[in-house]
């Protein structure tokens, strides 16, 4: 059985799915972004790497993460986002997908299935994975959603992204002054998009298009 399949077997969704309020729902937002006004927002920063086990072109991702603290930002690891903990070393094993067949929203709607796994495991996976990549991850003092930062690391420098996870798809979103464009529908900006295929390996015009144009 494949993965798609296995996906449908295991979840049901009947009714109206435009209307059902329990569906494992990603709604993002992302976007480039310019200069370092972001730095006096940052809470929290970890050390990110992750790697990809599947990565189909229909967009249904198997990701394993492992994340790290880093400390040093412009408060206490310990106080996260919102007053959330933000813990010791750990690891996650997420699946990703578009939203089931008859859903309504909009292309930055995703089916996200999250496991916590022993940061061992995370670590044997990542050596099994066909592609990864490394990241600083910001957590932002921001309204309006879950804001955080990624500073890329390695062959996908010197991207900075900043994405918000909102509560609905029309959700009015205040975006701060140092977001450049809005980069939510360009997949060959998705993180299993830039681990298989880095911005360091892009062409200079595309690179120079993406930074400049």
């Amino acid at each position: 059985m494949g993965l798609q399949a296995w996906i449908g077997s295991q979840c049901s969704f009947p009714g109206d799915l435009g209307s059902r309020q329990d569906l494992a729902l990603e709604i993002e937002r992302r976007f480039l972004v310019v200069g370092e006004g972001w730095r006096h927002h940052s809470l929290w920063v970890r050390s990110l790497r992750q790697g990809y086990l599947v990565a189909a072109a229909e967009g249904l991702t198997l990701r394993v993460r492992t994340s790290s603290p880093l400390g040093g930002a412009g408060a206490p690891e310990a106080a996260g986002v919102g007053g959330r903990a933000e813990p010791a070393p750990e690891a996650f094993l997420t699946l990703k997908a578009p939203p089931p067949a008859g859903f309504s929203g909009p292309a930055l709607c995703r089916l996200e299935f999250e496991y916590p796994i022993p940061m061992a495991d995370g670590e044997e996976l990542l050596d099994l994975a066909a592609a990864s990549l490394r990241k600083r991850r910001h957590g932002l003092d921001l309204s309006g959603g879950d804001w955080v930062l990624d500073v890329f690391e390695g062959e996908n420098a010197p991207l900075v992204l900043v994405e918000v996870e909102i509560a609905s798809a029309d959700q009015a979103v205040l975006i701060p002054s140092w977001c450049g464009r809005e980069v939510t529908d360009r997949r060959d900006l998705s993180n299993a998009a830039l681990a298989h295929h880095p911005f360091a390996r892009w062409s200079e015009a595309e690179q120079r298009e993406l930074l400049h144009g």
